[in-house]
């Protein structure tokens, strides 16, 4: 996997299809997605298998309250621990793929709730999200992964099925911690699953439309929307988190309030996708600021145009390509910033390029210069040669001259490498194209290409 860059699961064995066109999350195998479970997205969900599993979560933490009141404090330490990691689903943000349980310490103070609020005391949870506001140092990371847990089984089967669905291997594995809802313990089981190539562990895909950045009921903004401009008005909210935390404990019908509320405002509540195109005015204004920007490096000038030039470029070729990430480096002394896209083959120039150059990732080399010279094409050339397939893509400020066309070409013939090279002018039609969604915006590139290949020998 050295030639992928931020691989994730379906490049690795080769599969193409876009974010846009799946139901689930697709994993990276480096690194976590930057989401979480959101279960209050479940709950406002028109669909009723997902209301269903709603409950299911609640019940299973609602469960917890019932060992404590029995006295089988023990068991309910041993559940909540085990639900409070799910490496499986790859949500947050580690950078390892590995995360760590809660200690028995934050454990008892989890179930401290059940026996030191009344009104939980008698009827549990609606939404165990609460428990953020009401314990300390429960963060989203861990009401995705106590989620996630405690609906394992599902998880698994959706697993599979999208598995068979998309032709994606999976592998015999033994699971150690899949929690039965029946039983209300954790169990070891047998199954097939999708296998991380570099962990040798097991992965669960996760539908995106339960995914959230942070969770609609939160700790930010309880304080920020309700606590400070409906309870503690004459302070001005002046408390920290650890009294609040306490406040809450012993108010907890305001809270009820407070969830209330945004039971009322679920409408507003929507899943956050994995990638968001911007609007088209901020295209145009981006579009605008570059036109503008002089060449060179004159006042910054060259990290403007990639800070205005990234993010357009990444929201005029999606869907068809995926944005994986962008990345500086060095040749010959001198930074230069690349965007990388995943090539899902997805657009029919795609799978050309793909076929015939061997790219399973596109980079597009961003050079703010009055005139593109054999050097640039040159320092694009080995990076390629070394990393990412054989096709490649200049964004440069005008059109190159005649004898660079030249050395694109030549480059071709002797070693069957395309290098194209995109300026103001295209970005310009892009960015029309974009706005009157007629077509396009990667029809741009690909009659670049056509044109590339029409101009070398045959």
């Amino acid at each position: 996997m050295s030639s992928i860059i931020r691989p994730r699961i379906n490049d690795f064995y080769n599969i193409p299809f876009t974010q846009e066109e799946v139901d689930f999350a697709i994993p990276f195998l480096e690194e976590d997605i930057p989401l979480y479970v959101d279960p209050f997205l479940l709950w406002k969900s028109p669909s009723q298998q997902d209301n269903a599993l709603h409950s299911l979560i609640t019940n299973n933490f609602n469960h917890l309250g019932f060992l404590v009141n029995k006295g089988k404090i023990a068991d309910a330490i041993d559940i909540i621990i085990n639900a409070s990691e799910c490496n499986e689903v790859g949500l947050g943000n580690s950078k390892t793929k590995d995360g760590k349980r809660i200690g028995e310490k934050l454990a008892n103070s989890i179930l401290g709730v059940f026996s030191n609020i009344p009104q939980i005391q008698k009827s549990g949870f609606t939404h165990f999200e609460e428990v953020q506001l009401l314990v300390d140092n429960i963060s989203k990371d861990r009401i995705s992964d106590i989620a996630c847990n405690f609906i394992s089984s599902f998880l698994i089967d959706y697993t599979i099925q999208q598995s068979e669905k998309y032709g994606i291997p999976i592998e015999h594995v033994t699971l150690d911690r899949i929690y039965n809802s029946k039983k209300n313990k954790f169990e070891t089981e047998s199954t097939f699953l999708p296998i991380n190539p570099n962990t040798k562990k097991p992965i669960w895909f996760v539908p995106k439309r339960w995914l959230r950045f942070i969770p609609w009921i939160n700790p930010d903004d309880y304080f920020q929307s309700y606590y400070t401009s409906e309870i503690d008005k004459e302070n001005s909210g002046k408390i920290n988190r650890i009294q609040l935390l306490d406040f809450n404990r012993q108010n907890y019908d305001l809270v009820q309030i407070y969830t209330q509320i945004k039971e009322r405002q679920f409408e507003n509540c929507k899943s956050d996708p994995l990638f968001s195109q911007i609007p088209v005015t901020s295209a145009k204004r981006k579009l605008s600021t570059i036109i503008k920007l002089p060449s060179g490096k004159t006042d910054n000038a060259d990290k403007q145009y990639e800070n205005n030039v990234c993010p357009l470029l990444a929201s005029l070729l999606y869907p068809h390509l995926d944005f994986a990430q962008e990345q500086s480096r060095t040749e010959s002394g001198a930074l230069i910033r690349d965007l990388i896209f995943y090539n899902n083959r997805s657009f029919d120039f795609l799978k050309d390029i793909y076929d015939d150059f061997g790219s399973k990732q596109i980079v597009f080399e961003l050079k703010n210069v009055q005139e593109i010279t054999r050097d640039h094409i040159f320092q694009l050339n080995r990076y390629l040669n070394d990393n990412l397939g054989r096709f490649g893509v200049i964004v440069t400020r005008n059109k190159p001259k005649k004898n660079i066309l030249k050395n694109t070409i030549d480059l071709w013939s002797g070693q069957r490498r395309c290098i194209l090279i995109i300026d103001d002018e295209d970005l310009k039609l892009m960015t029309q194209v974009f706005e009157s969604k007629q077509r396009c915006p990667i029809e741009i590139i690909k009659k670049k290409y056509v044109e590339f290949l029409r101009a070398c020998p045959s």
